[in-house]
């Protein structure tokens, strides 16, 4: 992954141009094309202190469950005394002034509730 500089409290920047924030409801970084160019791209405010994207955040992934994340797990899941699911995860959001308005088709642990937005570099540094 490129580096990925410090632009205010809450946000980071790529050399390519994305900007970068910590979602707390993933524990993960999401990143937005902003500006001009290929691809997706999101309306930035150019607030990186309060910054505002739009439209909505949709991150959708697939993941294994439960995950092989302890050799004790991974030999079970290999005997087949754990069996694994693959699992859709969604994430979608407003970031409206500085916080994250997570909406109900989450399937972590904070759809449905608004927070603000994480520190970047604290989150990042222990990424």
């Amino acid at each position: 992954m490129s580096e990925i500089k410090t632009i205010s409290k809450c946000l980071g920047q790529a050399a390519d141009g994305s900007i970068w924030f910590w979602c707390a409801g993933c524990d993960t970084p999401h990143n937005l094309n902003v500006g001009s160019g290929s691809g997706p791209r999101w309306g930035y405010n150019g607030n990186a202190e309060v910054p505002t994207f739009t439209p909505s955040v949709l991150v959708q992934h697939d993941q294994w469950e439960p995950a092989a994340i302890t050799p004790d797990i991974a030999e079970k899941i290999r005997i087949g005394e754990i069996v694994q699911i693959k699992a859709t995860k969604v994430c979608h959001s407003f970031i409206t002034e500085g916080r994250i308005q997570y909406l109900s088709d989450c399937t972590h642990h904070l759809g449905g509730q608004t927070v603000d937005l994480p520190n970047w570099e604290e989150s990042w540094a222990r990424w």
